[in-house]
């Protein structure tokens, strides 16, 4: 699954269902070994035929499900998952026939559960489950939901989709819904005349009914959890590209094949280069990619086994409005979610404990495959932002170890988070970096072809990488995944002697709301060397003490290359030697500096201003993705300024000076046109700059914007595709009342639902307290579709959260019907993260409170812990840039 909405590194770095009951486990995932389950032991399914009529006009569906089973001992009763299904029959036949024995059903709301009593036990042996049931088609992604669009005609179009990753197969089918239960599915389902149906595998066999309705049968599906099923049926357009002998496709509404076209491409070069990596080949007919219009606040796309599925805005490139950022997310997600289709679909974590199995290595393969194909956008220096996303998460008690305890449906879907995510990927690529690229690959090999179709914990992996590189990785990565927290690293003063430079390190934890508590011990792998260019040596930080000895003399760069997770922090000399070279250091080590030294000031551990330093140290003709992470650092401090108290308005406006004096001259070198041949870094920089100056208060940024909008109708070249939304962004924050009114009559009048749900978000971004206050009034309408709405209230809480929130918390019911059930426990928290009130700590306390069980309150408490750190921080640290600003600011 991939996270679209994981907050920005730069901001971090400054800025319902109920509890089911946990018994230990159904299928063992190996000798000796059971997974955790939520159901009785002793029933296994291992094939399910379901046959499904949807409605899509009436919103429900029917369907019936004959499922075979295993009885390992002997029962009157099989309990299975079912949520918001209403059964008419059920019986039980042995497999090898005989005379159905009826069952009674009962059902379980609050367990999500559905029990078939029967007159007599079951013996040990096989049999056959037979149902008949319906159940709700919902407007929001879980079970089986609709889209609306406008179609070519601009006529109402619906679509229908499934999601149910993480517990929400059990709102189409009734099954054992859980990873470790994998079982085969044949799929067939009744659609009207000219719609497409799409699941997992290939149709088998196509036949029309005597009213003119299709009915499709997909072949049967390998082995897997019933989380990767996947049904789509729609007007849609297909496809289809070959890959050695797969089958690619990519599935848009119609009218909108041809956005598809990079996406489709780009599957060839990712199934090319995975099917080598992985040393197990793609083992489906075929894989699809699906667009679906709307958004989801949980996801942005989901590895079905042969069918993923992906919002619009992360799969088609419109050229009146997809940016070059755009078109590297779309090859970023394909690149996550085919990872998928080994970790997670082929060999799949046995219980949510270990979801980073899927996710952080989804994550690390995105990244190490858009790397690899697609050099030239220099996406390796991105990898700090990631690492950093995770640790300004991970360095407050608010935080959970990679590898976690989960027992309830709200803590698997909490588990989607930036730890499981950016961690779980920062984490591998130490370990990579430490045992060398060959032996990681060579493990993961090992760990596919040991555990094809198969469930697995973190360990298996662990053992196969050990064995390929015969070194103690397994110490290593249970300090890094089962204890939460940042390592730091401090630096003592270098020794140099005949040619080469001592360093003594000490190991401690960089926390930033526990300073006080005794730190945590990892063994920390260490790649050092001097300046930029120097020959790099490695050690291994044990037991909190170590030293490391490099080549040569002059400024020593700790954590080389930045494949470490842990701060680094610089004795003063150390770190003004490094400030004093820092146009001769490389770019992800510049990256890293700025990064480590943004966190390190604000918590305290070294002066605030000392990220302005390697700012105003840094080059003109630095790599634009050093003066996009400089631009992040201004945005973020710039943030930190807002509602500090009454004299906040003019200390923000001296802060803003000095980073537009800072900033304007890069933006001139690049300019807002595009030049013929220009890297794509710049391409991107130009649209960060543009922003950041926004936020900043610019005004010629400002004018120019306002002027190309107040052109655009006459003259389409005044904004061009690339820079659309960030323009029409720039003119959404600085609005006033008729601005707004023309963007809103823009959004009602649009057709092409991506360009449709841009502009009514981008109606959510004013500064302006009462047109923020109108968007959200807006979002609660019939206007905006449903998967909107919730975007639009987000979009306000970036400059307003507390009105987000509180609006909101007003309209609960209604906020609750426009978001998937999956992000309940989690949206409110997310709106009201950005605020600087103290006063918000017990509102989200009493939201938690009437709203959340105690074990769903992750993000709650995450929020909570953000606020306490920006009041602290902005009252410790802000003086400490003001003071650098009256002394450097000239």
């Amino acid at each position: 699954m991939h996270r679209s909405l994981i907050p920005a590194a730069v901001a971090l770095a400054f800025a319902a269902v109920p509890a089911l009951q946990v018994h230990a486990a159904p299928v063992a995932a190996k000798a000796g070994v059971e997974a955790t389950t939520q159901l009785p032991r002793g029933v296994i399914p291992s094939h399910y035929e379901i046959a499904l009529t949807p409605d899509a006009a009436a919103g429900s569906f029917g369907g019936k499900a004959t499922i075979t089973l295993t009885v390992t001992k002997a029962t009157d009763s099989i309990t299975l998952n079912a949520a918001d299904l209403k059964f008419a029959g059920a019986s039980v036949t042995p497999a090898a026939g005989g005379i159905p024995l009826a069952a009674t059903v009962s059902v379980d709301d609050k367990a999500q559960t559905a029990t078939f009593k029967l007159a007599r036990p079951l013996a040990p042996g096989q049999y056959k489950l037979a149902l008949d049931y319906s159940g709700t088609i919902g407007t929001q992604a879980v079970g089986l939901f609709s889209l609306d669009y406008a179609g070519t005609d601009g006529k109402p179009q619906r679509a229908l989709y499934t999601q149910f990753e993480n517990s929400d197969a059990r709102r189409m089918i009734p099954s054992w819904d859980e990873p470790a239960y994998k079982a085969t599915f044949s799929l067939e389902v009744t659609v009207p005349a000219g719609q497409m149906a799409v699941s997992n595998m290939p149709a088998a066999t196509t036949g029309t009914l005597p009213d003119g309705r299709q009915r499709i049968a997909f072949a049967t599906s390998p082995k897997m959890s019933t989380y990767l099923l996947f049904l789509g049926v729609g007007d849609f357009e297909r496809a289809t590209a070959k890959e050695g002998n797969t089958e690619l496709g990519v599935i848009t509404r119609r009218g909108a094949l041809d956005q598809a076209a990079f996406a489709l491409e780009s599957s060839k070069t990712v199934l090319r280069e995975y099917n080598d990596y992985f040393g197990v080949r793609y083992p489906l007919p075929k894989l699809d990619n699906i667009a679906g219009p709307g958004q989801s606040q949980f996801f942005g796309a989901m590895e079905n086994w042969g069918a993923i599925f992906t919002f619009e805005y992360a799969l088609l490139l419109d050229p009146k409005i997809s940016t070059q950022h755009d078109r590297q997310e779309v090859f970023a997600t394909a690149a996550h979610e085919m990872a998928h289709q080994w970790f997670g679909d082929l060999v799949t974590m046995r219980w949510w404990d270990d979801l980073w199995l899927n996710e952080g290595f989804a994550s690390w393969m995105e990244s190490r495959m858009t790397a690899r194909a697609h050099p030239e956008w220099k996406t390796y220096l991105d990898a700090v932002g990631g690492r950093d996303a995770a640790m300004g998460r991970d360095s407050v008690a608010a935080t959970h170890p990679v590898v976690q305890h989960i027992e309830t449906v709200e803590q698997a879907s909490q588990a989607f988070d930036v730890i499981t995510y950016q961690k779980g990927e920062a984490v591998i690529r130490m370990l990579e970096a430490y045992v060398g690229e060959d032996a990681w690959r060579n493990g993961v090999r090992a760990y596919m072809k040991a555990h094809a179709y198969g469930n697995t914990v973190s360990d298996d992996l662990w053992q196969q990488i050990e064995k390929a590189a015969k070194k103690p990785v397994t110490a290593i990565a249970h300090d890094f995944t089962l204890q939460p927290g940042v390592p730091l690293i401090r630096v003592d003063a270098p020794v140099c002697s005949n040619g080469s430079t001592s360093v003594a390190l000490t190991q401690e934890e960089f926390s930033r709301d526990r300073p006080e508590k005794k730190p945590l011990a990892w063994r920390v792998p260490v790649i050092a060397r001097i300046g930029g260019d120097g020959k790099e040596a490695r050690t291994l930080v044990s037991g909190g003490k170590g030293t490391i000895t490099v080549p040569g003399c002059g400024a020593v760069v700790i954590n080389a290359g930045q494949s470490g997770y842990y701060r680094t922090l610089y004795a003063p000399k150390e770190f003004a030697q490094l400030a004093q070279n820092f146009a001769a250091l490389a770019p992800i080590d510049q990256i890293g500096l700025l990064a480590d030294s943004a966190a390190l000031g604000m918590a305290g551990m070294q002066p605030a201003s000392s990220v302005l330093e390697l700012a105003k140290a840094t080059p003109a003709g630095a790599e634009p993705q050093v003066w996009a992470r400089i631009a992040g650092v201004f945005a973020g401090l710039h943030s930190r300024y807002q509602g500090t108290n009454s004299a906040g308005n003019e200390r923000q406006r001296a802060f803003d000076a000095f980073a537009i004096a800072r900033l304007a001259p890069v933006m001139a070198q690049v300019g807002w046109s595009a030049r013929q041949g220009e890297p794509s870094t710049v391409t991107n920089l130009r649209s960060q700059l543009i922003a950041v100056l926004s936020d900043l208060g610019d005004a010629k940024v400002i004018a120019e914007a306002r002027r190309r909008y107040a052109a655009m109708d006459k003259d389409p070249s005044a904004v061009p595709g690339p820079l659309r939304k960030t323009i029409l962004a720039v003119v959404a924050q600085h609005a006033d009342a008729a601005t707004w009114d023309s963007l809103h009559a823009r959004a009602k009048a649009e057709k092409t639902p991506l360009l449709k749900a841009n502009l009514y978000q981008l109606l959510g971004i004013a500064d302006d307290r009462a047109l923020a206050e109108r968007a959200l009034k807006l979002a609660l309408t019939d206007e905006p579709d449903l998967t909107t709405s919730a975007g639009m209230i987000s979009a306000v809480a970036q400059q307003h959260p507390d009105m987000a929130f509180d609006f909101a918390l007003a309209n609960q019911e209604k906020i609750n019907q426009r978001i998937d059930a999956t992000s309940r426990s989690r949206y409110f928290a997310r709106l009201a993260g950005g605020s600087s009130d103290p006063a918000m700590v017990g509102k989200l306390n009493a939201y938690a409170g009437a709203n959340l069980a105690a074990s769903a309150r992750g993000d709650v408490d995450a929020a909570i812990a953000s606020i306490q750190d920006r009041v602290k921080v902005n009252a410790a640290r802000l003086p400490e840039i003001d003071a650098w600003l009256a002394q450097n600011a000239k």
